[in-house]
């Protein structure tokens, strides 16, 4: 026996339950879901470059089952944004100008805001130097906390690398998590690394940084465990032995041995790669420069690599090589490295060492500089640094003053007047493009060997490589060969000595 009411129809329920779903899908499309569907007239997924599908992945919502507890059926999904941390920035101004101190914190919050955290305040102060137990001070501790109170934030960012005993002192009197300029750094690289190499570069580097910093983490870590401890075995465990902190630095140690062995073998890889380049004779040309100063998008320009470009710092890490040919048929690359920054972790740098090398060996420097930034001599003095930290600044140097479309005239004037070795481009409008291309050209380096020979016409495949890797003056075409006249690399000058006038 059952309530069931005696009227009851099975497909007068199944039709009510349709209207719902009809309804349901209404309530979807004006909430803006919609949006995220795929048109059919929109382009083939497979048509994308290999950049544009990785924005779309790295800016697509995530669908998470099960999240509303009133669900019945498991495959049932909705979308969710991630909560973004809130997060208070603090500053400490030592050196410079009031700009540069208001520089350095907005570029402090574009690094927050990359990370994936709302900023919600952010304050400095001067002091002739940082305070050796918090950093700011203890007045200035108690000022951030009632900040930190009044906003609700739950992370507190400070523009600078500190001491792990700093970090701690603030983390007990401010109640919250503090992070330094360098694990934010570490964190953003660890979100964007793609590639094996990279992924392994990234975490060699936060490594060295955690060990460093195993204190931070409870007092538990420093104590051997015996007797009646969490974790002991009481008794016939006491006695001398391994603390946890020990532990765990000797298993960090063993960890970054092993990275580093694996970035050994990755090197020997790219290094083939350079040898094969040099046996060649291929120019190459490193673009470099300060994060989110245009590099991927001035690649693309120049090559259509078709590269991840996206309004964000450190949004590509992995370096990018494409073969490229001049006006007359010389072959030579084009390499995409990982932006710089000012205060650039010592980590960053020494993990990277084999991709930074790409910027060393090149025949050619591309310095790309962001003409619409607040201090781009700021930038080019923090990238010349890393320059001179990888031992680059004896590569030729071509300044490519980017973002001309964005830019003030009068920044644009300074800037070419103090780098006269420079040209403005437009990355997004193509404008100076040409002469940009026309620059490179002329700076890559010359075939040493002068040569004059009569090549037969049986040697075509000399006059191809003559295209491809020489220097031709003047080519005439004669009744018993091809009379040509260039500059050619001492290997190919050996195969036409047979031929010469």
């Amino acid at each position: 026996m059952t309530n069931q009411s005696s009227d009851f129809s099975l497909a007068d329920e199944l039709d009510e339950s349709a209207e719902w779903e009809s309804d349901e899908l209404d309530d979807e499309f004006e909430s803006g879901y919609a949006d995220e569907l795929v048109s059919a007239d929109g382009p083939d997924p497979e048509e994308l470059t290999v950049g544009a599908q990785d924005l779309a992945e790295r800016h697509q919502l995530r669908r998470v089952a099960g999240l509303r507890t009133e669900l019945e059926d498991i495959t049932e999904v909705e979308y969710r944004q991630l909560r973004l941390e809130r997060v208070v920035l603090v500053g400490v101004w030592t050196t410079g100008t009031t700009q540069d101190a208001e520089n350095s914190m907005a570029e402090l919050a574009l690094l927050a805001e990359t990370a994936g955290s709302e900023v919600l305040e952010a304050i400095y102060q001067r002091r002739t130097k940082p305070d050796p137990a918090t950093y700011i001070g203890r007045g200035k501790v108690e000022g951030v906390r009632e900040i930190v109170q009044a906003t609700g934030a739950d992370t507190v960012i400070l523009d600078g690398d500190l001491a792990p005993s700093q970090l701690r002192n603030l983390e007990d009197q401010l109640k919250v998590k503090c992070v330094d300029r360098t694990a934010l750094i570490l964190d953003i690289f660890a979100q964007h690394a793609k590639s094996r190499e990279g992924q392994a570069q990234v975490e060699l580097a936060q490594l060295q940084y955690m060990k460093q910093r195993l204190r931070g983490w409870g007092g538990n870590l420093s104590r051997q465990a015996g007797g009646r401890v969490a974790g002991g075995a009481g008794i016939g465990s006491r006695g001398p032995g391994e603390t946890k902190i020990e532990n765990d630095r000797r298993r960090i140690n063993t960890k970054i041995a092993k990275l580093r062995r694996d970035l050994a073998a990755m090197k020997g890889t790219r290094e083939t790669k350079r040898t094969e380049r040099r046996r060649n004779a291929i120019p190459s040309v490193a673009i470099a420069g300060y994060t989110n100063a245009g590099k991927s998008s001035l690649l693309n320009r120049l090559t259509d690599a078709g590269v991840l470009v996206e309004d964000a710092l450190f949004a590509t890490l992995d370096p990018t090589t494409r073969r490229t040919t001049t006006a007359d048929g010389r072959v030579y690359t084009m390499s995409d490295t990982v932006g710089f920054v000012r205060h650039l972790p010592h980590q960053l740098v020494e993990a990277f060492r084999s991709t930074l090398e790409e910027v060393a060996d090149a025949d050619l420097i591309l310095h790309v500089v962001d003409g619409s930034h607040p201090d781009p001599e700021g930038q080019i003095s923090a990238v010349r640094e890393v320059f001179a930290d990888i031992e680059a600044h004896q590569v030729p140097e071509l300044i490519v003053i980017n973002k001309a479309d964005a830019a003030d005239p009068m920044v644009l004037a300074r800037l070419r007047a103090r780098e006269p070795h420079s040209v403005v481009v437009s990355a997004k409008t193509g404008e100076g493009i040409a002469e940009a291309l026309a620059l490179v050209e002329s700076e890559l380096p010359r075939p040493a060997v002068e040569f004059h020979a009569l090549v037969p016409y049986a040697r075509g495949d000399l006059l191809d490589k003559l295209h491809r890797g020489g220097e031709i003056t003047s080519l005439e075409h004669t009744g018993d060969g091809t009379l040509v006249k260039g500059r050619a690399d001492e290997a190919l000058a050996g195969e036409l000595a047979a031929f010469a006038v």
